[in-house]
């Protein structure tokens, strides 16, 4: 490192010693930075032992990212659980690891220091003896040293690279895996068949299946089906008994694991999966939907699909009227996974994506599960257009949609037991007969005398309630000002963020003050070791310069080679405890604020995550990367930035002690060097940036723009390259020049008395390389912005007062509630479309122990009632009262852990089963006990009990390892498992298969018993039994009163009862 203090070394090179220093030379492996003897061991295992650290940082990272991706996307369900112990022990595991990491980055610094103190203590002490018995001379030693040093200096120079390889090493570990790992289903092969003629002739013979993350449990067993071309099959059965994974063999997501699919005749495995996922139009139980326009969405079906196309199929799914309704029509964006429309409206929206690719072969697992009756009833007339000429695979619960099916397949695990049409099974009276009957409860026969009266009703869609506009289960929708543009995360998220300032910054740190008090000390110590060893060194090579005796000679380089090694060992202690304590206070930082960040986010209202900047995406990287920018300016660099400081400072003072003169030419040439170095620095960063931007701007771009801007690139890149390399030269040359300025002045002072030679060395290293140390913290400079604007972010999201304060100790806590439910002329809009009316003055009264049932047409404002009992928004107008008393007067925590609730969508986290149940009551340890008991209440414990590790068994990301009945069980057990006093379903048994409904449905009722329970359901069946049904169309109450008081007055709900039963006179009512 001290190559340019002597450059008149630098011209001797490793030749000369080899020539004349062989002695010497054979030294030289302890002099380096980086010995033989030492990189084996000190070097290999700091290399092995961060690398085992940042494989177990990705692995844990993984989770930590995939929580909390699954935790903010899941808004409103932990809003109502308000919890959030899981992700602060994945907090703590990230501390915990990054500390880890501290320690071993710092024993390591330290190490290196002392063994390179220790190589310049044998260096001077062996090269004193050389000279003392006249074998070499003290400029010979100097050249050595130095030139051997140069060596050691460049490879040092390399260690940041390297540093950086291993980074990359480790993060691409998991990248590569995947990237090297040959799929046994490539969807990207151009091997296979495409045949030019499909006709539709499917066939399962023999076919065996398990899911290879359940091998030993058996999904198909020898599962044998044919279907004609043209011909529409329907698949009935229990949750579970393996229907979807027929649909998804069909696809060839998985393959079977014995027997053949095969199309026309051809085992599908031969078929491009390409060609044969185009031929295949699929709409699934759960649509998937992006977060684009509509029409994106629907083009996501076939590539290059026209506009009228698009609006065919739209027509077709029964989606045209409510998209026209809205404000940009086509182009209103559906959030993210389709989150800001209803449930109806994502269904039809993916029933029009698979429509429009016109498929050969049309697979509908559950395509009409979301649907109120009235859409159900358009939509099944669509699908059964849709499904002329083409080989149709139907799965439902709701058997209504299958009676027209050419042929209904009964499952029973893993076999088909029975086949034939729907009259021909109820004949047979077999479980396709049980199933039908347990469904329809007795419809036919209560409807059968009035539905002769059906044809004289005067029943329009409008009468149904056509209000198609829903804002949404969960979330309300993007109104038209936010959607011109798309924003971006970091776009979004840096609007109106107030600055702040470095000593706010400090504060986020301060209760670790006595981690900084030791670390602050240690750096300027280790500020302080390099003028140290500036001196040291100097009055080293002084001993040669005086004309002492050998004696003397051999007991100071003795004395000043053993205060080398001193300063190895004080650097040793100073860095390993300056790098913990700051390592530690920064990652308690980090922690804390993520911590304090997460908590923030649940405890705002729900109407912060319907704006469109707040996307999980934004989010999740605000909690993963911003608390992290913080630290890293104002932990391990604050350390750094103080050791400089500290080197610059004590190297200022010392230098005007020993040569004033030289000191202040010093300092008028080292301003002039730390521009060049900046200059050189901004250059090549803002190319970097620029060269980024316009990475990620092509992107965007088509082929014939990027073809069209392509020439001008080139151009541009060649006029940089001049002006990089000009730079580049300039800032090199001004460095050299200066050190020859200065070692010209150097000898001047010299030549006439006014320093000794040792001073001009010693005044030389203690400037320059103070001046290059404060150098390096001006590279942090980009750093440090950065941090501030992480720190503004956090802090935002940190001092934000919400609306409705999940966190609030403010508000009543009665001593008992009883459950008296009241709202009262209430209106409503949701605070991102506010021209759109929901609630029109809504008002109803649900007794205390009471079930009312709302039912109503898609975007009534069913879901919105229950959205404003949970007080994730507060009505306009109008009142909701508990016992008498307003919601808005009570604590927001007692009034939602008082009530149970289970969504339309269920949300799981991907931890185990006894964990998702246990999550529904956070406030107390849940017993394994209670857990089994709502497990069995929910119809869900035997299938458990048929799981290897039961209980314990994880249910993947969103529950991807359960069927959809089966996680709507889980959280109905969750529901249960707190004891509420309130009861919220919102369409709690729509997944179900006609057998668990039956099931849960009776627990259901049970559950409800002392209870206030409100109950939204699509399919009616379910709330026959409810103590008042209220019919509710444009945010008003249209009637109310019991099954047997509606179905008498013949209004909307008779009309629904009668559609959804399935009459002969369906299609009279309809009309």
């Amino acid at each position: 490192w001290l190559m340019e203090c002597t450059p008149w070394c630098y011209e001797q090179g490793t030749v000369l010693e080899m020539c004349c220093k062989p002695n010497l030379l054979c030294e030289s492996p302890f002099l380096s930075k980086k010995q033989p003897w030492q990189d084996p061991y000190q070097k290999h295992w700091q290399r092995e032992w961060e690398e085992r650290l940042r494989k177990r940082a990705l692995v844990h990272n993984d989770g930590f990212y995939i929580l909390l991706s699954q935790i903010i996307s899941s808004g409103q369900c932990v809003t109502v659980f308000v919890t959030s112990p899981r992700y602060n022990k994945n907090l703590e595991e990230a501390k915990r690891i990054g500390i880890k990491k501290a320690i071993t980055a710092n024993i390591s610094i330290g190490a290196a220091f002392l063994l390179i103190y220790a190589s310049y203590a044998l260096a001077f002490w062996y090269g004193t003896t050389l000279v003392l018995s006249n074998e070499y001379t003290i400029g010979q030693v100097i050249t050595v040293f130095f030139s051997v040093l140069i060596g050691a200096f460049s490879i040092g120079q390399a260690s940041p690279s390297i540093e950086a390889f291993a980074n990359a090493r480790g993060a691409a570990y998991e990248i590569f895996k995947i990237i090297d790992s040959k799929p046994s289903i490539d969807s990207y092969s151009k091997n296979g068949h495409k045949p030019d003629n499909i006709k539709g002739n499917l066939e399962f013979r023999n076919v065996h299946f398990s899911y290879p993350s359940r091998n030993e449990v058996k999904i198909l067993k020898g599962l044998n089906l044919k279907v004609e071309s043209g011909q529409t099959v329907a698949l009935v059965g229990n949750s579970g008994c393996g229907k979807s994974t027929t649909v998804q063999l069909m696809q060839r997501l998985y393959d079977p694991t014995e027997g053949v699919v095969s199309i026309d005749g051809q085992d599908i495995r031969t078929i491009n999966v390409r060609y044969l996922r185009e031929i295949i139009g699929v709409v699934s139980q759960e649509p998937v939907l992006f977060a684009t326009t509509i029409a994106e969405n629907i083009r996501y079906g076939r590539e290059n699909v026209t506009m009228e196309e698009i609006e065919k199929a739209v027509k077709e799914a029964n989606a045209y009227d409510f998209i026209m309704k809205l404000p940009n029509k086509f182009d209103t964006l559906v959030g993210e996974r389709g989150a800001q429309l209803s449930g109806g409206q994502k269904q039809r929206i993916a029933i029009a994506r698979a429509l429009v690719r016109n498929p050969k072969i049309l697979l509908l697992d559950e395509a009409t599960s979301a649907l109120d009756s009235e859409s159900e009833a358009v939509v099944q007339v669509a699908l059964d257009k849709a499904r002329e000429g083409r080989t149709t695979i139907v799965i439902a619960h709701r058997l209504s949609t299958v009676r027209n099916a050419d042929v209904i397949a009964g499952f029973d695990d893993g076999v088909i037991v029975e086949k034939g049409s729907h009259d021909e099974l109820m004949k047979e009276k077999g479980i396709y007969f049980k199933l039908v009957t347990v469904q329809t409860k007795g419809n036919e026969i209560e409807l059968e005398n009035a539905v002769d009266e059906a044809d004289a009703l005067d029943m329009s869609p409008k009468d149904f309630g056509s209000s198609l506009l829903r804002r949404s289960t969960r979330k309300s929708m993007k109104g038209p000002q936010g959607q011109d543009r798309k924003l971006s995360t970091k776009e979004g998220l840096d609007e109106h963020v107030p600055p702040v300032s470095f000593w706010r910054i400090l504060k986020l740190n301060i209760t670790e003050w006595p981690y900084f008090v030791v670390g602050i000390f240690c750096a300027i110590i280790n500020g302080g070791l390099q003028p140290a060893f500036s001196i040291i060194f100097s009055r080293m090579i002084g001993v040669f310069t005086r004309n002492d005796d050998r004696e003397t000679k051999r007991q100071h380089s003795n004395m000043f080679s053993l205060l080398f090694l001193m300063l190895g060992i004080i650097s040793f202690i100073t860095f390993f405890l300056q790098g913990f304590t700051f390592g530690k206070a920064g990652e308690i930082l980090t922690k804390r604020l993520r911590y304090m960040v997460f908590r923030s986010m649940l405890r705002q209202d729900v109407s912060w995550f319907d704006d469109p900047k707040n996307t999980t995406g934004a989010l999740t990287t605000r909690l993963a990367n911003d608390a992290a920018r913080v630290k890293g300016a104002i932990g391990a660099r604050l350390a750094v930035i103080t050791q400089n400081i500290a080197n610059l400072g004590t190297g200022i003072i010392i230098s005007f002690i020993y040569g004033w003169q030289l000191t202040l030419l010093l300092l008028v040439i080292v301003p002039i060097i730390a521009i060049a170095g900046v200059v050189e620095i901004k250059m090549l960063s803002g190319q970097a940036l620029k060269d980024k931007k316009e990475l990620e701007g092509a992107g965007k771009k088509s082929i014939a723009s990027l073809r069209r801007v392509g020439p001008f690139n080139n151009i541009n890149s060649l006029r940089k390259a001049h002006i990089f390399g000009i730079t580049f030269a300039i800032t090199q040359a001004m460095m050299n020049f200066s050190y020859a300025i200065c070692f010209r002045f150097g000898a001047y002072l010299v030549q006439h008395g006014y320093m000794e030679f040792q001073d001009v060395l010693l005044v030389f290293s203690a400037i320059v390389y103070g001046a290059m140390a404060m150098g390096h913290v001006s590279s942090f400079a980009p750093d440090y912005a950065e941090a501030k604007v992480s720190a503004a972010h956090i802090i935002m999201i940190i001092e934000k007062t919400p609306l409705v304060d999940s966190y609030s100790t403010t508000g009543l806590k009665p001593n008992t509630m009883e459950g008296n439910l009241t709202f009262n002329e209430v209106m409503f809009n949701y605070p991102t479309r506010p021209d759109i009316p929901v609630l029109q003055g809504l008002s109803l009264e649900v007794k205390k122990g009471q079930t009312l049932a709302l039912v109503g047409s898609s975007g009534c404002g069913k879901s919105t009632v229950v959205q404003l009992l949970e007080r994730f928004y507060d009505p306009l107008a109008g009142k909701v009262l508990i016992d008498g008393k307003e919601i808005k007067e009570l604590n927001v925590q007692w009034l939602r852990a008082h009530m149970g609730i289970v969504s339309q969508e269920p949300i799981l986290f991907d931890c185990s089963i006894a964990e998702n149940i246990a999550y529904g009551d956070n406030s107390r340890v849940v017993s394994q006990e209670e857990i089994v008991q709502a497990a069995k209440e929910a119809n869900i414990h035997p299938f458990i009990e048929t799981l290897p590790d039961k209980y314990n068994t994880r249910v993947g990301d969103k529950g991807t390892q359960l069927s959809g009945g089966q996680k709507q069980r889980i959280a109905i057990a969750r529901a249960l498992v707190r004891q509420p006093l309130i009861l919220l379903l919102d369409e709690a048994t729509s997944a179900l298969d006609t057998q668990s409904e039956k099931v849960v449905q009776e627990a259901l009722d049970k559950a409800r018993e002392g209870r206030t329970c409100i109950v939204i359901a699509h399919r009616l069946s379910t709330i026959q039994n409810a103590d008042s049904i209220v019919v509710i169309q444009k945010g008003k109450v249209r009637e109310h009163g019991t099954h047997q008081q509606l179905l008498a007055q013949k209004g909307i709900y008779f009309s629904m009862v009668s559609v959804q039963a399935g009459t002969k006179h369906l299609s009279t009512v309809m009309i």
